[in-house]
């Protein structure tokens, strides 16, 4: 019994107790292939060869009933496929309505690091779901403004390990604290055209953002919006900034109070926007009009503002009614938040100037 034991032991290896080396198939035992692909018609269970063999006036193989497969694994086999089509009849049939766009969030929850950056947001009233509080933190006055902050709006203050904070934040410098912000729920584009805060007898006021991509300059445009009876701001939904922690700060609060849509391809939105009746108006450094002696500002309106570095797109361009500059001595161009506000402005006062 030893004897063979310990021969089959020695089976890959040497006498001198090293590891054989291997043949790469090509000894004795060499491997053998499965040979080549056979054609999609001969494959059991193939969509073509189910095909061929209805044309031929026979029954299709059916899936699992071959190639050594029990009824058990083919059923096991389907299921993935059976749910993945379930999924997406639910969508489908989901998509159609318009409440289901505005209550999906923006993302996941968003992570606030860092004992600066926490407290800024606390005191910008940015919604929060929770504050991480790491332990055994070093006696800072940050830390016990933050949980103040926290205890008085009501966000849960939950104690954390260091391990915990890594995981959480993305082991970004975290410094022991960590706030949890609450995923945005965006607007449909359709729910901005209803009355701004300015009642019904105010026409329209939207601001739509053309490949805006810092979040600040989103907060300041719903500054800006929320200032001069806006109904909301419309972006697109990727490559673009989104209601973040950054955004929430820029707007000093006036997300709360401004609407944010996101529209899944902004020229089809706007082209929405101009069957309802609104009237499209791009700002463009290189316009022959101005801003200030706009005609169309009395109308329902939207107004388009592009990036700073590369403006607004070619098809979103196309969509506007007119084109209007506003109008800067020096060869500094503005950024979004900047040339949005003085754009708002301009058209509150045209609209003053006519009602009054």
């Amino acid at each position: 019994m030893s004897g063979k034991g310990s021969g089959s032991a020695r089976g890959n290896v040497s006498k001198s107790g090293r590891p054989r080396p291997g043949t790469g198939g090509y000894g004795r035992r060499k491997l053998e292939g499965k040979g080549p692909t056979p054609p999609a018609e001969l494959r059991p269970g193939h969509p073509a060869q189910r095909r061929a063999a209805a044309s031929a006036g026979g029954q299709a193989t059916p899936r699992g009933a071959t190639a050594g497969r029990s009824p058990g694994q083919a059923k096991a086999r389907r299921a993935p496929a059976r749910s993945s089509s379930q999924g997406e009849s639910n969508v489908q049939a989901g998509a159609v309505g318009r409440g289901n766009l505005a209550s999906r969030a923006g993302g996941g929850p968003e992570m606030v690091a860092g004992r600066n950056p926490v407290l800024e947001s606390l005191r910008a009233a940015v919604p929060a779901v929770a504050l991480h509080v790491g332990p055994r933190l070093d006696a800072d006055e940050r830390i016990t403004e933050a949980i103040k902050l926290a205890a008085d709006s009501g966000v849960p203050v939950v104690e954390a390990g260091r391990n915990e904070l890594d995981r959480i934040t993305g082991g970004a410098v975290h410094q022991g604290l960590a706030l949890r912000i609450r995923p945005y729920a965006y607007a449909h584009p359709d729910d901005l055209i209803d009355p701004g805060p300015a009642g019904a007898a105010s026409a329209a006021l939207i601001v739509a953002l053309d490949g805006v991509t810092d979040p600040r300059n989103l907060g300041a445009v719903a500054r800006s919006v929320a200032a001069f009876g806006g109904n909301g701001v419309l972006v697109p939904a990727r490559r673009s900034a989104g209601v973040t922690s950054g955004a929430w700060k820029a707007s000093a609060g006036a997300l709360a109070r401004v609407r944010v849509a996101q529209a899944p391809n902004l020229a089809l939105a706007l082209a929405g926007y101009a069957r309802a009746g609104l009237f499209l108006v791009g700002l463009d450094a290189g316009a022959d009009e101005e801003i200030g002696a706009l005609s169309l500002a009395s109308s329902p309106l939207v107004l388009v503002i592009g990036s700073e570095g590369k403006g607004l797109s070619r098809l979103v361009a196309q969509r506007c009614d007119a084109i209007a500059k506003i109008p800067i001595s020096g060869a500094e161009s503005l950024n979004a938040g900047v040339a949005a506000g003085i754009a708002l402005y301009q058209v509150a006062m045209i609209r003053r100037q006519s009602t009054g």
